[in-house]
C-alpha cells in the first residue's frame, strides 16, 4: 500500500493518465484509418458513376446499377442482408405492424369478378352493409369486372388513405339491380394468430402465424379465454412461421417461463452481447406445453422453440426448423429504400448457433430445402446426424440438444407424401378446387347455416357426399385438368379434408379452417397422445438425454412413421 500523497503515488497516477490519453489518441488514429478507407473506397465508387454518365457510349440508368450494385454486394456477406425498394419496404411492413389502410373485405378473383369472400368484422365494409359472396363490378363507376383484373389491381383500386372514400358497385345474389355502396377508407388489423380452439378435454391450441406489433395482444386474448374454459395444456403451433420482430418472440416466450430465465442473447462484432430474460409476469408458465415447427419455422419461432427446449419447459414437436440466427437492423435511405444488414447472431439459452451454414454461398443455401428433401430428411429421423461438438445439454435436466442449424425436435413427425399426385398438385396450385369451393358456398350458403349453424354441427354431421367430389371432377375436367383413378386412389381422402376444410373457412374463416384441417394432422394427434401420457414421454426424453446422433426416444411406435401429414397449403385470401 502505498502512502497517500507519497511520490511514488503521484508517479502511478500520472503514468495512467499518460497511458489513458495514448490509448485514446490510438484509438483515435485508428478510426481516422478506418474512415479514411472507407472515404476512399466511397470516392472510388462515385468516380466510377461520375465516369459512366460522362463518357460510356451509350446512356445508362444510375438508379438502377447503383441498387444492382448494393443487391450484389449484400449478397456476398450473408443470406438475409438485403435491399428493399420503398414499395418493398412498404410491403414488407403491413404485416408485421398488424394493419393497413383500405375497405375491410377478404376477398378471392372468381370467374374474372372481384368475389368478396367476407367483412372483416368492424371494417367499412361491414359497417356500410357488404355481404360474403357479394361481387364487385364497378369501383367509382368504372368496370371491373371481366377485365382481367388481378390482385394488385384490386389493392391499387381498393386501398387507400385512412379517411378517403370509394364507391364499389355489388352484384347480389337474388337481388336485381345493381347495389352502390360509398365506403370510407379505415385501417385494416392483419391477425397473427390464425386459430385458437379447445381440442378436448383440458387441451387448448393456438396457430400463430408471423410475430408481428400486434401478436401478444391478439396471443393473451386467445390464451386467456382458453384458460377460463379449464385448458390445462397447451400445443402452440409455429410451423410455417417465418418469424418477425425479436422482441415480439421473447414476449411470447416469456409467456412460458418463470422469473429471470435467459431466452435469447444476441452478440456480433459492433453489437455488444444483450441478454433477453424472463420475468414474472407469464400467463402459462405451469401447464403442460407442446411447441409445433417444421421445415418452414424460422428466426422467432426458432428463438421461442430453443428457449423452451433449452430449459426443459415442454416439448418440442415436428421436423428440423428452418435455421436463421441472424439479426438484421434496418436502415432507411434518403429515397425512403432501405438496407436490412445483419448485425448480430442470436444464441439459445444453452449457446446454440441456430443460424445454418452460408459458407458455400446463397445458392447452395437457397438449396436448403430440397437438399433436405433428396437426402430424407423430412421423411425419416434416422437419416439425421450432427456430430459430436454441436452437442449442448438442456439447463434443467442435461438432455442432449444440437446446435448447428435450426431446432432439432423432441419427436420427430415426418412428411408422409403417399398421397400426393400431380392431380392434387394441380387441383390446388391452379386455384381449381378454391374457385369451385367458393361457387358450391355461394349457392349454398345459407342452407348450410342453418343445417350447420356451428362448426360443432359441421365438423361432425357434414361430409363430403360422393354427389359433391363427383361435381368438383366434373368442374375440373371442364378446366381441362383431368385425373387418372389412381390419382384419385392416392388423392382422395385427402382432397375431400380440404373441401371440407375449404368450405369451412368459407363459412365462418381460419379459425374454423384449422378446425377442419387438423382433424388429422399427424402433429396434432402425436400432440394429444404426449398429453394424455405426460410423464411417459417425459421420462423417455430423459433417457435419451445421451447420444452421438440425433435418433428421437423409441417409442416402438410404428404409426408415427406413416402418419399422413396434412399440407397447409392453401389458396391465400387477399384482404383489402
Amino acid at each position: 500500500m502505498l502512502p497517500r500523497g507519497s511520490e511514488s503515488e503521484k508517479s502511478a497516477e500520472k503514468m495512467k493518465k499518460v497511458l489513458i490519453a495514448v490509448g485514446l489518441v490510438l484509438l483515435f488514429l485508428t478510426r481516422m484509418a478506418e474512415s479514411q478507407v472507407h472515404f476512399e473506397q466511397a470516392f472510388k465508387f462515385g468516380q466510377m458513376l461520375e465516369w459512366l454518365s460522362e463518357y460510356y457510349v451509350d446512356s445508362v440508368n444510375e438508379e438502377t446499377m447503383v441498387e444492382k450494385a448494393i443487391i450484389h454486394l449484400l449478397k456476398e456477406l450473408d443470406p438475409h442482408s438485403s435491399y428493399l425498394t420503398k414499395e418493398e419496404v412498404k410491403e414488407m411492413n403491413e404485416p408485421l405492424q398488424g394493419n393497413f389502410e383500405g375497405i375491410g373485405i377478404s376477398f378471392n378473383i372468381l370467374n374474372d369478378t372481384i368475389f368478396v369472400i367476407s367483412p372483416i368484422s368492424g371494417g367499412p365494409s361491414e359497417r356500410v352493409g357488404i355481404l360474403a359472396g357479394d361481387r364487385i363490378v364497378r369501383v367509382d363507376g368504372e368496370n371491373v369486372a371481366g377485365t382481367g383484373i388481378t390482385n394488385n389491381d384490386v389493392f391499387s383500386l381498393l386501398r387507400g388513405k385512412k379517411g378517403t372514400k370509394v364507391t364499389v358497385t355489388v352484384l347480389r345474389r337474388n337481388v336485381d339491380e345493381l347495389l352502390d355502396f360509398e365506403i370510407i377508407r379505415d385501417k385494416i388489423p392483419i391477425f397473427s394468430v390464425d386459430a385458437s380452439y379447445k381440442i378436448k378435454d383440458e387441451i387448448g391450441y393456438i396457430k400463430v402465424n408471423r410475430f408481428s406489433m400486434t401478436t401478444m395482444d391478439e396471443f393473451r386474448t386467445a390464451l386467456e379465454k382458453l384458460l377460463a374454459d379449464d385448458v390445462t395444456s397447451l400445443i402452440l403451433d409455429l410451423t410455417g412461421n417465418g418469424g418477425g420482430y425479436l422482441e415480439v418472440a421473447f414476449e411470447l416466450a416469456d409467456e412460458f417461463l418463470d422469473d429471470n430465465k435467459l431466452i435469447v442473447y444476441t452478440e456480433g462484432l459492433h453489437s455488444p452481447k444483450r441478454e433477453y430474460r424472463s420475468t414474472s409476469r407469464g400467463l402459462f408458465e405451469k401447464g403442460n406445453l407442446i411447441i409445433l415447427i417444421d421445415e418452414g419455422s424460422a428466426s422467432a419461432s426458432e428463438i421461442v422453440a430453443g428457449a423452451v427446449q433449452d430449459w426443459d419447459r415442454g416439448i418440442i414437436i415436428g421436423r428440423r426448423s428452418f435455421g436463421k440466427g441472424l439479426v438484421q437492423k434496418p436502415f432507411m435511405m434518403t429515397d425512403q429504400s432501405m438496407i436490412r444488414l445483419t448485425i448480430a447472431r442470436y444464441y439459445t439459452p444453452t449457446g446454440r448457433l441456430i443460424q445454418k451454414p452460408y459458407d458455400l454461398g446463397k445458392d447452395d443455401y437457397d438449396r436448403d430445402l430440397l437438399n433436405r428433401i433428396h437426402n430424407g430428411e423430412l421423411m425419416n429421423k434416422d437419416s439425421i446426424h450432427f456430430p459430436d461438438s454441436l452437442k449442448y445439454k438442456t439447463l434443467a435436466r442435461s438432455r442432449i440438444v444440437y446446435g448447428g442449424g435450426g431446432i432439432m425436435p423432441d419427436l420427430f413427425i415426418p412428411m408422409d407424401t403417399t398421397y400426393y399426385s400431380d392431380f392434387y398438385r394441380d387441383l390446388i396450385r391452379k386455384g381449381i378446387l378454391n374457385q369451385f369451393v367458393l361457387a358450391f358456398v355461394d349457392n349454398h350458403r345459407n342452407e348450410l347455416l342453418d343445417k350447420y349453424p356451428s362448426i360443432t354441427e359441421f365438423r361432425t354431421e357434414f361430409e363430403i357426399t360422393d354427389e359433391l367430389f363427383q361435381e368438383l371432377l366434373d368442374y375440373s375436367k371442364n378446366q381441362n385438368l383431368m385425373p387418372e383413378q389412381e390419382e384419385l386412389s392416392l388423392s382422395g381422402n385427402q382432397i375431400r379434408s380440404l373441401m371440407k376444410a375449404y368450405i369451412a373457412r368459407d363459412l365462418w374463416g381460419t379459425n374454423e379452417f384449422y378446425q377442419i384441417l387438423n382433424e388429422d394432422d399427424p402433429k396434432l394427434m402425436k400432440s394429444i397422445q404426449v398429453l394424455e401420457n405426460w410423464e411417459k414421454y417425459q421420462l423417455l426424453l430423459q433417457n435419451n438425454a445421451s447420444g452421438t446422433s440425433y435418433q428421437g426416444p423409441d417409442e416402438n411406435d410404428p404409426g408415427l412413421m406413416n402418419a399422413v401429414h396434412v399440407l397447409e397449403k392453401r389458396d391465400t385470401i387477399q384482404l383489402c
